[in-house]
């Protein structure tokens, strides 16, 4: 129990000056021994309280510990900012990866003792439904068919309900930034009077905030979903705020730890996964899950115009004898029998499709190195069956079959019979063939 503080000065000059025993103090000052062997050598004083509660503390194995802090050397050797894991971040993975049944301030804590981190803080806003989306760019960093890569994310927060959209980008540029939003519109299932971003080049020829000039493309979006441009003053972050902590929760809570991923289609699929699954959760002080909100944010929203628009760079491009197509530095082949002839390219955020008087021939995950040429087997194998000799040179060949596949029909097929192989490699997949080819080597 607490004591006053005159009661305490009485216990410590009884044992220290007069150098009586516990026994005899609590005899003489009427209070339990257990009192005085609390107060009595000064370890322990009567305004502090000792933070005991009721409950029964859980605790911290090293097992728990050692989780944390390899959480913070992956973090110190991924070396990304932004990026990192957060007090709730391991707490979440300890819950799921490790069942840990502790309390999140528990985790809190311990994170503090072995981190120090400021906050950040934005200014609280208010929006009526449907009145407002706030848009910006982010930056976060996969893994990419086992490569290290930075991705472009763009974030969308319908301001009323908090209700999210993000998609990655290989770039952020304009066809990026149209078609990211046009798709967030499809997801809120409407448009906002109101679209909040700040002054990037891929919105604004000139100009900033209220001043701002609108870049052609944007403007025509604008007009085609009903929808007004409000740029933010230069470096006001807090004109948009409840993007800019969007930003950072994606990063945190979809990237950490770093994803590995085959495709950037694929990165997306978790991302809409994790969008979705926001909607069922509700944020401190209001009432309604996000996803209630949202659909009271609809109602005031514009309807979505019955035309899609096309947010792509189109281009009229001739194919050269080799059946490639040139877009933006680089080659992608089309089926050979429409070398020489005049197609369609359209460059999307991520992707690249080749049409021919209205019929798609190709569609590519976009590249932006330079350079380079994109072959797809099948494009060439009627032009290789007619000239089998070119068939272990061909580089449409090499580029799509691993060298195993081409070194055993060197050593084992003739060329016809080796486009036979490339035809069932097209059809099946060449981990099925190789299935198939180890099985009848095996002995009975």
């Amino acid at each position: 129990m607490a004591i006053e503080l005159e009661m305490y000065e009485k216990i410590r000059y009884l044992y220290e000056h007069e150098g009586r025993t516990q026994r005899a103090i609590a005899r003489m000052l009427s209070v339990s021994r257990n009192t005085v062997k609390k107060y009595c050598e000064g370890a322990q004083v009567p305004w502090e309280r000792q933070g005991v509660s009721g409950r029964q503390r859980y605790i911290i194995t090293e097992e728990v510990l050692t989780f944390i802090k390899d959480c913070f050397a992956k973090d110190k050797d991924e070396n990304i900012r932004n990026q990192e894991h957060t007090a709730k971040r391991i707490y979440d993975r300890l819950a799921a990866e490790r069942d840990f049944r502790g309390g999140a301030s528990t985790i809190r804590k311990i994170v503090a003792n072995l981190k120090e981190k400021q906050g950040l803080v934005f200014v609280p806003l208010s929006f009526d439904p449907g009145e407002a989306i706030q848009n910006d760019w982010g930056q976060a960093m996969v893994y990419l068919a086992g490569k290290k890569t930075k991705v472009n994310i763009f974030c969308m927060r319908e301001c009323y309900s908090a209700d999210m959209f993000c998609k990655a980008f290989y770039r952020p540029n304009e066809e990026s930034f149209l078609e990211a939003q046009i798709d967030g519109f499809e997801f809120f299932q409407g448009v906002a009077q109101r679209m909040i971003f700040d002054n990037a080049r891929v919105a604004v020829k000139e100009g900033f905030g209220p001043h701002a000039i609108v870049q052609d493309r944007y403007k025509a979006l604008a007009a085609h979903y009903a929808f007004h441009c409000d740029f933010c003053n230069v470096s006001s972050g807090h004109e948009k705020g409840l993007v800019e902590g969007l930003v950072g929760w994606v990063r945190r809570n979809v990237f950490v730890p770093i994803p590995r991923v085959e495709t950037i289609d694929e990165l997306n699929a978790e991302i809409l996964r994790r969008c979705l699954q926001y909607r069922k959760h509700r944020i401190a002080g209001r009432n309604q899950t996000v996803g209630e909100m949202i659909l009271a944010a609809q109602v005031k929203m514009a309807s979505l115009p019955r035309y899609r628009f096309d947010p792509s760079r189109t281009i009229t491009a001739k194919a050269d004898d080799y059946a490639t197509v040139r877009f933006d530095s680089n080659n992608y082949s089309i089926p050979a029998k429409y070398a020489g002839k005049e197609v369609g390219v359209k460059g999307y955020g991520n992707a690249v499709i080749i049409f021919y008087r209205n019929e798609e021939l190709a569609r590519y995950a976009r590249c932006y190195e330079k350079g380079q040429t994109q072959y797809r087997l099948e494009h060439y194998l009627d032009l290789i069956e007619s000239r089998p000799r070119s068939v272990f040179n061909a580089r449409p060949v090499k580029d799509n079959i691993s060298a195993r596949l081409l070194e055993m029909g060197r050593r084992l097929l003739g060329p016809r019979e080796m486009v036979k192989m490339l035809r069932l490699c097209v059809d099946h997949g060449e981990d099925k063939v190789m299935d198939i080819i180890n099985s009848i080597d095996k002995p009975a």
